[in-house]
């Protein structure tokens, strides 16, 4: 069922899909500001509640952080392409510009540029009330997506040393304030990274984004387990640590 048309002057609706909190309400505030008319019916922190939210609420526009927890903006546009329009939400202007450019699909960069959402909010006007088949451009997103090439080694400075760690070799990456901690067999190193931005260089066929401050190497994993407290854990070939699965990320072990 395509995107059904909307009579001139019917209230226009949106979901904002946005794992960080301060950018969320920045977000909604800006349209608040740009776009009066158009009612925030929700504002999630992850893919599954989005997907649960647009569900339940079926508004007119969701716009989609790309990379977020459970689902990402991808996976939630694929299900919901002939029934919304979509905005993506992205630190990155390099997802397939073009995709961008063809007018199906929009997206707003962050930090967010009034120009820029005031460009996106322009086209969605001219859009709401007729359908758009974004599957296409969502293939060459994820094309795009597939193309970067992953992080093989990461430098970490320690005074005058700079140390080289392969990839491959690390256990773990967990955020702590404003560093992120890289967790090998034997060593442990702090470099100025985020973990979202690890996220996006890291082959996601052998890292994981398991909580919003840590990412795994699957094989570095040696069980799945549950604790007293229900929380799924997981353990370590080499190391001690038991690294906790947020509620976000548990649908990825259901079958482990």
């Amino acid at each position: 069922m395509a995107v059904e048309h909307r009579a001139p002057g019917t209230e226009v609706t949106a979901i904002i899909a946005e794992d960080e909190a301060a950018l969320r309400e920045d977000l909604e505030a800006r349209l608040a500001d740009l776009w009066p008319q158009l009612r925030v019916l929700a504002s999630v922190e992850n893919g599954i509640a989005a997907l649960e939210k647009w569900e339940s609420l079926r508004p007119d526009i969701m716009f989609l952080d790309i990379q977020m927890p459970g689902l990402t903006g991808l996976q939630v546009a694929g299900r919901i392409s002939e029934h919304c329009h979509v905005v993506f939400i992205t630190a990155y202007d390099s997802y397939a510009v073009s995709a961008f450019e063809n007018g199906a699909i929009d997206y707003v960069l962050k930090p967010y540029e009034p120009s820029r959402l005031g460009q996106a909010i322009s086209r969605l006007k001219k859009r709401i009330g007729a359908g758009a088949d974004i599957s296409r451009a969502l293939q060459d997103i994820a094309a795009s997506m597939q193309l970067r090439s992953s992080l093989n080694w990461i430098k970490a400075s320690n005074g005058s040393e700079i140390s080289l760690i392969m990839v491959r070799d690390v256990c773990f990456f967990r955020a702590e304030a404003k560093y992120t901690t890289v967790a090998t067999a034997t060593q442990e190193f702090i470099i100025r990274r985020s973990i979202k931005d690890l996220a996006l260089e890291l082959d996601p066929g052998q890292f994981w984004q398991v909580h919003r401050s840590t990412i795994v190497n699957l094989e570095a994993i040696s069980s799945v387990a549950r604790n007293m407290g229900g929380e799924t854990v997981l353990k370590l070939k080499a190391r001690p640590e038991r690294l906790v699965v947020s509620e976000a990320y548990r649908h990825l072990f259901r079958h482990m």
